[in-house]
């Protein structure tokens, strides 16, 4: 499997990646939306395989104190391949000399992450725009 890997949004094709979080599964999410969530982004890795956008994922971070990796996503056909870790890696590695790398998961996704050598936090609070929905989903406790 040849992977071209990228961290630029040069000629990103956001039809595209909004088509990818969808499919991954990690919901509806506009290229708008993404245009702005990656803009806004200090870290990107994106996978394309024969030119086509197969993975992708992103890191908030202040360059010294905090890195947040999010929205790690992988086409279905790909999932199982290794390209999931090696997004949550290469973000990793570009997050080196942050204090701390905090990572938000799907629910059921924890042990993948575990393995890569995240833990539980036990402070981690959240708000949501639909808190019902993120109870539902397991995001979040009642407690």
């Amino acid at each position: 499997m040849d992977v071209r890997w990228s961290d630029s949004l040069d000629g990103l094709d956001w039809e595209e990646l909004s088509a990818l979080y969808l499919a991954a599964p990690l919901g509806n999410k506009s290229p708008d939306w993404l245009r702005t969530a990656f803009g806004n982004s200090l870290l990107r890795c994106l996978a394309y395989i024969d030119g086509r956008l197969v993975g992708a994922g992103r890191a908030l971070a202040d360059g010294v104190d905090c890195s947040y990796i999010c929205d790690v996503a992988v086409l279905p056909e790909h999932q199982g391949s290794g390209l999931g870790r090696e997004i949550v890696t290469r973000l990793v590695e570009a997050s080196r000399g942050h204090r701390k790398i905090i990572l938000y998961a799907v629910p059921g996704k924890e042990d993948f992450y575990r393995r890569l050598g995240f833990r539980r936090m036990s402070t981690t609070m959240a708000i949501f725009e639909d808190q019902a929905q993120a109870l539902r989903q397991g995001y979040i406790s009642e407690t």
